[in-house]
């Protein structure tokens, strides 16, 4: 029985990505073929077609359940100590799945639309015209220091990404 959310699934599933993303430390997308993610991931060709269309597919789908877990782990505050939690869970969850935010970067989704509702809220509810600028500064800057991070592979503690990206960016985000 092939269940969308069946434990051999979900394995296999693991098993493809995992592969996915040691090939993606090596080469671009691009160069990354199906006979050799099934050679690394140790499954037949099968396998990978009754779960991806093809290499673009498992991307765009790596790319959708990031997109959802941040979602629901991030929720920007207008209060410090709230915002400051979440963007504690965020590192946290960066941390421990380092292999998924490198491959977000690498296959450049941080270019993609992905508009969290707390910045919709917060553009919406300011009454600042330049708000839009804010935004895009906030998330190309905490693109950055993330990429940065890490590229140098994760030295800074979770709370110590935190408190710089509260630190450097909370009080100029607030007196606009």
């Amino acid at each position: 029985m092939n269940v969308k959310n069946n434990k051999r699934r979900q394995m296999t599933n693991e098993k493809i990505r995992k592969a996915f993303f040691l090939l993606l430390e090596k080469q671009d997308l691009n160069s990354v073929k199906v006979s050799e993610l099934c050679r690394v991931a140790n499954i037949n060709r099968s396998t990978f077609y009754a779960n991806y269309i093809d290499i673009y597919d498992l991307a765009d789908r790596i790319y959708l359940d990031l997109k959802e877990e941040i979602e629901q782990l991030f929720n920007v505050r207008d209060d410090l100590k709230e915002c400051e939690a979440e963007f504690l869970q965020l590192f946290e969850h960066m941390n421990e799945h380092r292999n998924l935010y490198v491959c977000f970067f690498k296959l450049g989704f941080e270019r993609k639309p992905f508009q969290l509702q707390s910045f919709v809220e917060i553009k919406e509810t300011s009454g600042n015209r330049f708000m839009d600028y804010h935004v895009a500064f906030f998330k190309n800057g905490f693109n950055a220091i993330v990429k940065m991070w890490l590229d140098n592979g994760c030295e800074e503690s979770p709370r110590e990404m935190c408190d710089i990206l509260l630190n450097e960016y909370w009080g100029r985000f607030n007196k606009s």
